[in-house]
C-alpha cells in the first residue's frame, strides 16, 4: 500500500475500534453506576451520564499501537498515554466521592447584589463557593435579597499542587526515554529540553482538561488538531510523524460517536489526561511541536483566560470561558460549534502560511 492508503486504513481502523470500545465501556460504566454529577447549573440535567469514558480512547489507541509496532513514535506515545490515563483514572475515582454541598442561590431582589466576586442581577443564579461568598450569603439571606434554590454536590479531587506534581511525573517518563530531540525549531537547546518537555506535558494536559466541559468539545478539538497535525506532517514528508496523529484523530472521532451532543458518555480526567499527554508526546517525537501548539490555540487561550481570572486581572461569572458563554445565554451547541470552527480556521491558516512563505 502507498503511504496515503496506509494512513487512511490506520485512521479508519482506529475510528471503528474506538467506536466499539466506547459502546462497550459505556455499557460497563452504566452497570457499575459510575456516573458524572456536574456542578455547573446549566449542566445539572446531565447528571447520571457515565464518566471515565477515556478508557475507550486508551483501549482504541493501544490496540492500534499493538497492530502497528514498527512505528516507534506510535508505541512510545501509547505508553505515555497509558501513564497519563492511569493518573487521570485515579483522579476520576477520587471524584466519585462528594466533598461538600454548595448552595445555589438566586437574586430575588430588584437590585443587583454583591456576593463574593460576583454581581448578580435580578433572577440570576450562582454557586456559593468562596469563604467570602459564604460570609456574604448570611447577610443577604437575612435581608431576604437572595434565596437558596438548590444544593450542588462538589466532588472530592486531588489538590492543584498534587495534580501538577503528578503531571510532572508523567513528563519524566518521556524525558527518561531519551527519544525527544534536543533540537527545537532548528535550535539545539541541550538539557533545556527537559523543562520544555515538562512544560509541554503539563500545559497540554491542563489545556485539554480545562476544555473538557461540554459535549464533544475536547474530543472534537483534539480530533481537528490531530488531523491537522497529520496533514502538516505528511505535507512536509514526515511520514512516521503522521501515523500517531492519524490514530489520535481516529480515536477522537470514534469517541465522538457517543460523546457529541447530547453526550451519552464523558471522557473524564482519564481521557483528558491521556489525550493531552498523547497529543504533545506525538508532537515532540514527530518534530512538529511548533505546529501542534498553534493547532491547540483555543484550549491554550482558555487556560490563559482562566489564569487571568484567578489572578484577579479579569472577572468571569463562571470559569472557564465556555461556561461563561453558556451562562450568558449562548447555547452549548453554538459554543462547541464556535470552538470547533475557530480551531479549523487556526489550523488551516497555519498550514497555508507555512507553505506560502
Amino acid at each position: 500500500m502507498t503511504n496515503i492508503q496506509t494512513g487512511i486504513f490506520i485512521f479508519i481502523f482506529a475510528f471503528i475500534i474506538t467506536t466499539f470500545f466506547t459502546f462497550f465501556i459505556r455499557r460497563a460504566l452504566r452497570y457499575a453506576d459510575i456516573k458524572d454529577n456536574p456542578i455547573v447549573t446549566e449542566h445539572r440535567h446531565k447528571a447520571g451520564t457515565p464518566t471515565m469514558g477515556g478508557l475507550a480512547i486508551l483501549l482504541g489507541f493501544l490496540l492500534v499501537a499493538c497492530a502497528y509496532p514498527m512505528n516507534k513514535i506510535l508505541v512510545l506515545t501509547a505508553i505515555i498515554m497509558m501513564t497519563a490515563g492511569i493518573i487521570g483514572l485515579l483522579d476520576d475515582l477520587i471524584g466519585l466521592k462528594t466533598k461538600e454541598y454548595q448552595k445555589l442561590i438566586r437574586n430575588v431582589s430588584q437590585q443587583p447584589v454583591e456576593i463574593g466576586r460576583l454581581t448578580l442581577k435580578h433572577g440570576e443564579n450562582a454557586r456559593v463557593t468562596t469563604p467570602k461568598a459564604k460570609k456574604d450569603l448570611v447577610k443577604l439571606l437575612e435581608e431576604e435579597k437572595v434565596e437558596v434554590v438548590d444544593e450542588v454536590p462538589i466532588k472530592k479531587e486531588i489538590g492543584e499542587g498534587e495534580k501538577i506534581f503528578a503531571q510532572i511525573l508523567i513528563s519524566l517518563f518521556l524525558v527518561v526515554s531519551g527519544a525527544v530531540s534536543t533540537s527545537v525549531m532548528g535550535i539545539n537547546v541541550g538539557l533545556f529540553i527537559i523543562p520544555i518537555i515538562v512544560m509541554g506535558i503539563v500545559g497540554s494536559i491542563n489545556s485539554v482538561n480545562l476544555i473538557d466541559g461540554m459535549d464533544g468539545l475536547a474530543a472534537g478539538i483534539l480530533a481537528i488538531a490531530s488531523t491537522s497535525c497529520a496533514i502538516f506532517a505528511f505535507s512536509t514528508g514526515n511520514i512516521d510523524g503522521t501515523i500517531p496523529f492519524l490514530v489520535l484523530a481516529g480515536t477522537c472521532f470514534g469517541f465522538l460517536v457517543f460523546n457529541k451532543y447530547p453526550a451519552s458518555i464523558f471522557m473524564g480526567d482519564t481521557g483528558s489526561f491521556a489525550l493531552g499527554a498523547g497529543y504533545i508526546t506525538a508532537a515532540f517525537l514527530g518534530n512538529v511541536i511548533y505546529f501542534a501548539v498553534i493547532a491547540l490555540a483555543i484550549p491554550i487561550i482558555s487556560v490563559i483566560v482562566s489564569l487571568m481570572h484567578r489572578a484577579h486581572i479579569i472577572k468571569l461569572p463562571v470559569e472557564p470561558l465556555h461556561h461563561t458563554l453558556n451562562y450568558k445565554g449562548m447555547s452549548e451547541q453554538k459554543i462547541v460549534g464556535l470552538y470547533w470552527g475557530l480551531t479549523i480556521l487556526v489550523c488551516a491558516a497555519a498550514i497555508y502560511f507555512y507553505h506560502a512563505i
